[in-house]
């Protein structure tokens, strides 16, 4: 760029929240349609069951309802007879896709089994209490370890065993280096079940125009390109048919991202009624039928060196997959390639087991399995440390890949299908910036002085690398208007990331405009036909380099044709504040508006920028608007970007917390995070990540978990019974930013939506070990499990003596 930057790495004010702050977002629940009907599920009572009976006669007859609809029903107007969701994934021994309501089998509890639709929400609830379903009940498998028992009873009756899927990530001699290690230490560790828990539920709302023959569906989603290729496959319609748009949506988190039977039910309902139908869902049905994650149980073993090296790590873990398979294994597969972090593994040897069980399915939450890869790492660190009476971060340090090894080749495949190398990255400068700014160094004074007071505190510290901008691409479209404006469409959805606004950036820095006067337009499938989708910490590296890119090629145009007004050559011109001027010239200047005019060969004068162009393009002689041969009309251009392959962010996380001896309650008095992401767009949205995220990360830790009994039934299914952190259990967030710059992409940009999620609870479990004296193995922990840990910890101290 010939003009110095100007808008990118700046903490602009977000653009969306003006309307969102004064309650002028546009959400699903907020589309009211003419003629508009509402819907309710009749759920399943039960986790595992055969369904022998559905009697809707009751429902039927009562007043203001339109339909009641079962599976079959629903048949002859679909193209398939399952929702077409489960990833292609060789390692998958057989593929379990729900129906779109309920047939035969009832295989957890919150499956849909029939909809009800009405003229109101209320009817619709009151006719759908009506509904009588006839069952046998099965056992039910909730526990994954237990499920891959020989003697466990199947989680479904079409499934040969609960064994989804298992494989050996494995290099080096493994066998070998434990024969002859020197150290060895050993572990079992547990993460349990929780969501994303937005503050919008899912929605939907679906419309057909027989007019136009046009299905336009409004979806709370985080792929409404994916959901629409579902909605074409399975509807039988043609991509011009179909119409996806995700409006505001109010956070996602990834459960938003999979494609959900209700996605298919309400639109295949609207067609047959030939009614817009809309579906919100309630806060009990996003605790039972919204996707889960986290459960993996790992049985780990690690060698290493007396200086704390690591040699080899071998192990298993057990990765609840839930009833069906909406996202394939990504989750296992991103603990997996998690667990390397940022060091040296000579060798590795992990087998990995995923079970059918008779729950949501489960689908990423923020983090998809990253968090439990980097807690098994982190806390065996910190086991080896304890074993061989060295500093924690000292033994981090040891294990380091260094600047100089960058590019770094583990010489596995990552979750893109692509070779898992660290593109870029300084992990000692990471570590040693969080060391610093949370004081470790003279963090033993702060513990003797907590001490004298009878306090107990304790400080901990983890690492992570996390592969974020996983192709295969995104696109963009941006055009100048004729009133100066700019248009930014891509496919990516937005569910309070600022998207609006760095995309924003991007195009302003390439463009030379304020900020103020470009429009982000996301997830309409009509604005932008081609994308993948918001997930894995992807969005600023696809979209954000598409649209950079897309931006050039306008950037470049614009100087072309304003040289041609101007009777200057391209190299001499810049754009700046919208106005190409001619360098060391200010006075021999075209605005972009008037290149926007220029730029179209249409001659008529419609309005008044128009007929300034055209005097300005007479008055210099031109006789036609100088469109170049190869050119297409209009200041506008499309691309796309394609990654080789992921770009790797990294950061540290260190805390220090307090836990009280009577109560056993964990207070976090300190939590600092140094992140890097590479060139930042925007300092303050990477802020709100990263707080967003330490917030997810610490209800995670110490108070979210979905309590199921044996019965398979969610026992704390409301915001009653499930706790969340408050803003008075958020603690306040010490940021430092370190900037490698990736070399895989033109802006030089790695993703930061996860950032703040991943090594939280390795971090607080470190704290709380240091904190206590004793190992923590497990997550989230609870005031009652805390003490639990310490009685247990007492009697095997008296055992030793």
């Amino acid at each position: 760029m010939d003009a110095k930057p100007t808008w990118m790495g700046r903490a602009v004010t977000r653009l969306e929240d003006c309307n969102l702050l004064r309650g002028a977002g546009r959400f699903i629940d907020d589309i009211e349609l003419p003629g508009l009907l509402h819907a309710c599920f009749v759920r399943s009572p039960v986790a595992h069951a055969r369904l022998t009976g559905i009697d809707v006669a009751r429902a039927h007859v009562s007043p203001g309802v339109r339909a009641v609809l079962t599976y079959r029903d629903l048949r002859p107007r679909l193209t398939c007879d399952r929702v077409p969701l489960a990833l292609p994934v060789a390692a998958i021994r057989f593929h379990v896709d729900p129906r779109y309501l309920a047939d035969d089998e009832l295989c957890y509890v919150g499956e849909p089994v029939a909809l009800v639709v009405a003229e109101t929400r209320a009817i619709a609830e009151d006719a759908a209490s009506q509904v009588a379903l006839s069952y046998d009940l099965l056992p039910a498998v909730v526990d994954p370890r237990e499920g891959l028992k020989p003697s466990a009873p199947k989680a479904r009756l079409d499934c040969p065993n609960n064994l989804v899927a298992h494989w050996v990530v494995a290099y080096g001699d493994v066998e070998a280096i434990f024969a002859r290690a020197q150290h060895r230490v050993s572990q079992t560790f547990r993460m349990n079940k929780g969501g994303g828990h937005s503050i919008e539920a899912r929605g939907i709302v679906a419309r057909f125009d027989r007019l136009e023959n046009l299905l336009t569906v409004w979806d709370s989603t985080q792929m409404p390109h994916k959901a629409k290729r579902v909605l074409v496959d399975a509807l039988g319609l043609s991509e011009s048919e179909v119409r996806v748009i995700a409006p505001d949506v109010g956070g996602g988190f990834g459960p938003k991202n999979p494609f959900y039977p209700e996605e298919l039910a309400i639109p295949a309902a609207a067609i047959l009624l030939d009614r817009p139908i809309k579906w919100i869902e309630d806060r009990r049905e996003s605790f039972t039928a919204t996707n889960h994650e986290r459960v993996q149980e790992w049985e780990v073993e690690a060698a290493a060196d007396t200086e704390g090296k690591l040699l080899a790590i071998r192990g298993h873990f057990r990765h609840d997959h839930g009833a069906f398979t909406p996202s394939g294994l990504s989750l296992p597969q991103n603990a997996t390639t998690n667990l390397l972090g940022p060091y040296q593994l000579p060798a590795l040897k992990l087998e990995v087991s995923a079970c059918l069980t008779n729950m949501v399915a489960a689908t990423s939450t923020r983090g998809a399995g990253r968090p439990q890869g980097a807690f098994v790492m982190e806390r065996t660190l910190d086991a080896i440390a304890a074993s061989l009476g060295r500093d924690r971060a000292e033994v981090r340090e040891t294990n380091f890949i260094q600047p100089d090894e960058m590019p770094y080749d583990h010489h596995l495949i990552f979750q893109d299908g692509r070779p898992l190398i660290y593109d870029s990255g300084d992990f000692p400068a990471t570590l040693d910036k969080a060391k610093k700014l949370v004081g470790w160094d003279g963090f033993e004074a702060v513990r003797d002085e907590a001490v004298a007071a009878g306090r107990r505190v304790g400080i901990g510290l983890a690492c992570y690398v996390e592969g974020t901008g996983v192709g295969p691409y995104e696109g963009a479209h941006v055009r100048v208007e004729t009133n100066g404006t700019v248009t930014v469409a891509t496919g990516l959805t937005t569910q309070g990331q600022g998207h609006e606004t760095a995309f924003a950036q991007v195009a302003a820095e390439t463009l030379g405009i304020p900020v103020e006067r470009v429009t982000v337009v996301t997830g309409d499938t009509r604005r932008f036909k081609y994308a993948v989708g918001t997930f894995a910490s992807r969005a600023a590296v696809m979209s954000g380099n598409a649209i950079g890119l897309a931006a050039g090629k306008v950037r470049a145009k614009a100087l072309r044709i304003a040289a041609e007004a101007l009777e200057a050559d391209p190299d001499d011109l810049e754009l700046a504040d919208g106005v190409v001027r001619v360098k060391g010239a200010p006075e021999r200047e075209i605005d972009l508006r008037t290149v926007a005019v220029l730029a179209n060969p249409l001659r008529y004068a419609f309005d008044e920028q128009t007929q300034l162009a055209t005097q300005f393009a007479v008055g210099r002689g031109i006789d036609q608007a100088p469109i170049a041969e190869d050119d297409e009309p209009g200041l506008e251009a499309t691309d796309f970007y394609s990654p080789v392959r992921s770009t790797f962010a990294n950061g540290a996380h260190a805390a220090v917390v307090e836990t009280d001896p009577e109560t056993a309650e964990v207070r976090i008095l300190r939590y600092c995070v140094v992140h890097d992401c590479g060139r930042l767009i925007n300092p303050r949205i990477v802020e709100g990540q990263i707080h967003g995220g330490v917030a997810q990360g610490v209800g995670g830790a110490l108070y979210e978990r979905m309590v199921y009994d044996d019965n398979g039934q969610l026992l704390n299914a409301s915001f009653m019974d499930f706790l969340m952190p408050y803003a008075s259990e958020v603690p306040k967030v010490e940021i430092d930013h370190l900037e490698t710059p990736s070399p895989l992409n033109p802006l030089g940009i790695k993703g930061a939506g996860e950032a703040g999620t991943i090594p939280a609870a390795a971090v607080l479990a470190a704290a709380i070990s240091d904190a206590e004296g004793f190992f923590v193995d497990r997550m989230p922990i609870s005031p009652s499990e805390l003490w639990a840990l310490r009685e247990r910890h007492a009697r095997k101290e008296h055992q030793d003596r």
